[in-house]
């Protein structure tokens, strides 16, 4: 039941700040194994129920941000028929075999696989359905797993920025500012080529004794083995790749590209319709529906607070930390984005940065807007590497481990992240600065 009394603006300010505040650490916390969706919604309908937040504001929020709802049901959706089709097993297996024997390159292959994939398929697939595939693959060659699996996990966000598609988040934050395909890969496309050198360079030194070896091809299946129907596999290829042009296209003339996900999917339904390998259940089981409670949640509590002024605030707090230069907008931006993902996970993060710097219209050069703009992607791409609570993807990452008997604790996580991730913003937050237009 809806109040029916008006509250004071201090106690409305208050009342906000604490439930949004409670949601974060709900969700960095999970009471009662609770899920982050259930929790985002939980804060959202608090609001809704004090009258801190209209019906009709929230209605407004969410719909206007359909475009990032439907990116990532299409993106869902490509990944599962490209799954279902065998792409990623077909590809597992070519990369081993052109790795000619050696654990290093087999490596090395599998770190230039999840960046292809996460570049054209976003980072959510590489983390999610290269990491069981590329188990299968290592555990079938008597290799380590290990350094193999948090290859996986780890290019899957160090490669997440290579175009605007690689990372939902790249959408979210995008979709309120006017950032063009031009200027987005110009600023982000070198440091995301040093992060992924570097990530790689240090995966090398770290485990230079397990990837040492060699492995026997002849345990390898042949790669005509993954495809379960050739004439679907050629065609899932054909579409994805010309999703991937489509994609290019649309971010360069503004087009949606929620609408070309969708449209790619839509292609690949008549495709496996066609050659009898729809599998509803299985497609079901490849879309994570809670995620979308958990964005809309959190629209509509980022939503609440920017109505109390309180996101103008942190963003005036920003700009104040920066100095007012453009070297200090990116590191700030990056640092900031980098340890809120780790603390309260990389959506809701970038929902408050993009707010914050909404409410500083006018206050921002255009070049120190591109600045925070950047950096914000960039942190909250690359943040997740630190922590398993930075994103989603990690979080279900560690679930597919323990699936397998693999547990990975939060501790062995950071001891690799402490050691990489650093590096990587620190490269790529000057590469930014450098790359920004005087």
């Amino acid at each position: 039941m809806f109040l029916l009394f008006p509250l004071p603006a201090l106690t409305r300010t208050l009342l906000t700040a604490l439930i949004a505040l409670l949601t974060l650490v709900g969700i960095m916390t999970r009471p009662f194994r609770w899920n982050e969706a259930l929790i985002a919604l939980s804060g959202a309908v608090l609001l809704l129920l004090l009258g801190l937040i209209s019906p009709v504001t929230a209605l407004q929020t969410l719909l206007g941000d359909w475009n990032v709802f439907l990116f990532f049901l299409g993106m869902m959706a490509l990944s599962a028929f490209a799954d279902q089709a065998g792409l990623f097993d077909w590809l597992a297996i070519v990369a081993a075999r052109l790795a000619r024997r050696s654990a290093r390159l087999l490596l090395l292959n599998v770190f230039l696989l999840g960046s292809l994939i996460s570049m054209v398929l976003s980072n959510d697939a590489t983390a999610l359905i290269l990491t069981p595939v590329v188990y299968t693959l290592v555990t079938r060659l008597r290799l380590p797993v290990i350094p193999f699996l948090f290859a996986c996990t780890f290019i899957a966000d160090t490669a997440s920025f290579l175009l605007p598609v690689s990372n939902p988040i790249n959408i979210l934050v995008l979709s309120r500012f006017q950032l063009d395909l031009w200027t987005f890969v110009r600023l982000l496309w070198l440091p995301a080529l040093a992060a992924i050198a570097i990530n790689i360079g240090v995966f090398f030194w770290l485990y230079r004794r397990e990837v040492r070896g060699s492995f026997d091809p002849k345990r390898l299946p042949s790669a005509q083995e993954a495809v379960k129907e050739p004439g679907y596999f050629r065609y899932c290829c054909l579409v994805l790749g010309a999703v991937a042009v489509a994609y290019v296209v649309a971010s360069a003339s503004g087009f949606p590209l929620s609408c070309v996900a969708l449209a790619g999917a839509a292609l690949l339904l008549v495709g496996a319709l066609r050659w009898r390998q729809f599998r509803p259940r299985a497609l079901a089981g490849h879309i994570s529906w809670s995620l979308f409670g958990f964005i809309a949640g959190m629209f509509v509590i980022v939503q609440a607070v920017e109505g109390t002024g309180l996101t103008r605030l942190f963003g005036e707090l920003l700009l104040r930390l920066s100095g007012g230069s453009a070297l200090g907008a990116v590191l700030v931006g990056t640092l900031g984005a980098a340890l809120g993902t780790n603390l309260i996970n990389n959506v809701p993060m970038a929902v408050v940065l993009s707010a914050s710097l909404q409410a500083l219209h006018g206050q921002l050069s255009p070049a120190r807007q591109l600045a925070f703009v950047a950096a914000t992607i960039f942190g909250c791409d690359l943040g997740p590497n630190l922590t398993t609570v930075g994103s989603l993807a990690t979080v279900l990452w560690l679930l597919i481990l323990r699936q397998r008997q693999l547990d990975v604790s939060g501790l062995d996580y950071f001891k690799v992240g402490i050691l990489v991730t650093p590096l990587m913003l620190l490269v790529g937050a000057l590469l930014i600065w450098l790359l920004l237009p005087t």
